[in-house]
């Protein structure tokens, strides 16, 4: 049986059954949410570039934005018979891309990014297991 590589692009998401893998590259200030239903092998993965859709008047791709992002992701792994009690996550990314002297929330885009990826799992019960989010990555 061949083990299938499914890549994720920015503001996309996708699905898989193990052993097949789901990957995403290049987060910088972008956060990759995977969810996973251990007792069904099934997993998911959503690589979110926003935190909030409310701030937008056209929202042409929901799955920029983790407000969004989230329960879709949970409705595909549900609708592929995922149980949501059984979901688990683990984020990753979220960095602050460029070292501004004025550290305003407004311009840390990693920073709220992952406040709204955790809150968004909060608000449907979806425990984090694990998290590599944060920190700083200065372009040279």
């Amino acid at each position: 049986m061949e083990i299938k590589e499914i890549k994720v692009g920015i503001a996309d998401l996708n699905t898989a059954f193990s052993p097949d893998r789901i990957i995403t590259v290049g987060l910088g200030s972008c956060i990759g949410i995977a969810m996973y239903d251990n007792t069904k092998s099934l997993g998911g993965l959503a690589h979110i570039m926003l935190p909030d859709s409310t701030q937008f008047n056209n929202v042409t791709n929901p799955l920029k934005f983790a407000d969004l992002a989230v329960p879709i992701l949970i409705e595909k792994l549900e609708k592929l018979g995922a149980s949501r009690r059984n979901l688990k996550a683990k984020i990753a990314g979220g960095a602050s891309m460029f070292n501004f002297s004025d550290k305003s929330m407004i311009m840390d885009i990693g920073n709220r990014n992952g406040i709204a990826v955790k809150n968004a799992l909060k608000e449907y019960s979806i425990p984090i297991l694990g998290e590599d989010i944060g920190g700083i990555k200065e372009e040279p």
